[in-house]
């Protein structure tokens, strides 16, 4: 009888654990603009996405963290998914411009097929325009490896995580799809093969 309730215990436990290590987030408690002054709350150098799932709403999501001030310049990472077409960033960087963002204050990197690559590809772009402070944005269930990934590449450059919590892929019910769990197990093979091949936070 005790099995129960220790299951759904068990059950419970796992996806809450799941959805919290899976989306480290830097913002919680901040409102939706910087305030001077306020430590993690305060204003960043840049905001980076990378493309990759639905990479529409990431670009949104950067989009609108750029028009609340959180940073003046905005960096996209993807190559193309297609390859008879343009990048992901330069689709991203038209998006962002039809939006609003000057073009003077966006970045693209075109050349990123894996996470890996985004982390990598980006740091000269960091480099080049002294970002010591960034905004990495990202599908939840992705953030927390991406994190990983760009810290490992970007040592001298505080990454701060904006997971994107809601888009065609996943949400806070990402536990009753089989796509859910896919992502989210599929996320953590990969944050093992990390560490196990000598990655640090």
């Amino acid at each position: 009888m005790k099995w129960l309730f220790i299951i759904p215990g068990l059950f419970i436990a796992l996806v809450l654990s799941l959805s919290f290590y899976l989306q480290p987030n830097d913002f919680i408690g901040c409102s939706d603009k910087p305030v001077a002054g306020s430590g993690q709350c305060e204003k960043a150098d840049a905001i980076v996405v990378v493309s990759g799932g639905d990479t529409n709403a990431r670009t949104d999501e950067g989009i609108k963290l750029f028009q609340n001030g959180w940073a003046n310049s905005i960096v996209f990472s993807g190559a193309a998914q297609d390859k008879s077409g343009p990048s992901n960033a330069a689709a991203m960087r038209l998006r962002s411009i039809d939006a609003g963002v000057p073009e003077a204050s966006i970045y693209i990197e075109e050349q990123s097929a894996t996470t890996q690559q985004n982390a990598m590809n980006t740091h000269t772009i960091f480099e080049n325009n002294n970002f010591s402070k960034v905004i990495l944005v990202t599908s939840g269930y992705h953030q927390r490896r991406s994190e990983l990934e760009f810290k490992k590449e970007n040592q001298n450059v505080t990454v701060l995580n904006h997971p994107l919590l809601k888009d065609k892929d996943w949400s806070f019910f990402w536990w009753l799809t089989p796509r859910g769990w896919w992502l989210a197990g599929g996320e953590v093979a990969k944050i093992i093969a990390f560490y196990a091949q000598g990655g640090t936070s």
